[in-house]
């Protein structure tokens, strides 16, 4: 049973940073409470007011900037993403990522903003957004300022919101012309005990020009895998569809923990079978085999 709590309902960011603010730690921000509220009924988390910022509009809007990145706002839906006719053009690997987020239900009211708030590590989005390079911008009543996905989550459950922050949105890179991607994650349950992200670029005489990798939710928090991308330049489109035995390594040197996901040493091999898997996938949309 939940104990009691007050909502507030803020109409701007200002608003809902000067709030979190005054209440400090009895305070925390509340979007699809899909995370949150199950925390709280199974007594983990105790907060005497939630901040409601589902009533900022500013935060529900999903648009292009003149660049062509993606924006964000803190409060869209994992579904809506899933959905979008833009996100599916553009930014496919964003859109087939949040396809296989949780399950429908989840998806409908949990937001890509209220998920990284979280920092959960069992949690596709990291992984995703670390290839596209997306930034996240957090506002306080004074100020904003931007972060990268890595610096914005620290471990689990910990991130680098100051006590008056609050995200407001999260700017997704568009990936380099003519990339082919792959979202790839195993999950015995809901939340994924691996998940896999890539990019190849394809350059002249069918081999890469720029690979990406991601791998996450084996440990504490989603990394690149930049040694691996160095290897794969100048690789042969051809040899990653079919199969690329280097990609098996990716799994090694992942600091990957025991849980009830799986053992660190089952997880690192998992590591490599999806990156071998993804990196097959790639190429084939690349149109090489």
């Amino acid at each position: 049973m939940l104990a009691p709590f007050e909502i507030h309902q803020p109409a701007t960011a200002r608003e809902a940073s000067e709030l979190r603010a005054r209440h400090g730690e009895t305070a925390a921000l509340y979007a699809g409470g899909s995370e949150l509220l199950l925390a709280m009924k199974e007594g983990l988390l105790a907060y005497e007011h939630l901040i409601d910022v589902k009533t900022i509009a500013e935060m529900g809007d999903v648009r292009l900037a003149p660049g062509g990145a993606l924006l964000v706002g803190g409060t869209v839906t994992h579904r809506t993403l899933e959905r979008s006719a833009l996100v599916r053009e553009r930014f496919p690997l964003l859109a087939e990522m949040e396809a296989q987020v949780a399950n429908p239900r989840v998806r409908a009211v949990g937001t890509l903003g209220g998920n990284l708030a979280f920092a959960e590590p069992h949690s596709d989005p990291p992984t995703c957004l670390l290839v596209h390079g997306a930034t996240l911008t957090l506002a306080s009543p004074t100020a904003t300022r931007r972060l990268s996905v890595a610096e914005f989550i620290r471990g689990p459950f910990e991130t680098a919101v100051a006590a008056d922050e609050i995200l407001t949105g999260i700017e997704i890179s568009p990936l380099p012309e003519g990339a082919a991607s792959a979202y790839l994650k195993f999950a015995t349950h809901e939340r994924p005990a691996v998940g896999v992200a890539v990019v190849l670029v394809p350059g002249a005489g069918g081999r890469v020009a720029e690979a990406r990798v991601s791998v996450g939710c084996v440990g504490p928090v989603a990394t690149r895998r930049p040694a691996l991308e160095g290897e794969l330049a100048g690789a042969s489109l051809a040899s990653l569809a079919a199969d690329w035995p280097p990609a098996r390594r990716a799994g090694e040197g992942l600091d990957a923990v025991d849980d009830l996901h799986g053992s660190a040493e089952y997880k690192r091999h998992l590591a490599g079978v999806l990156v071998a898997r993804g990196l097959a996938l790639a190429a084939r949309r690349a149109g090489t085999a």
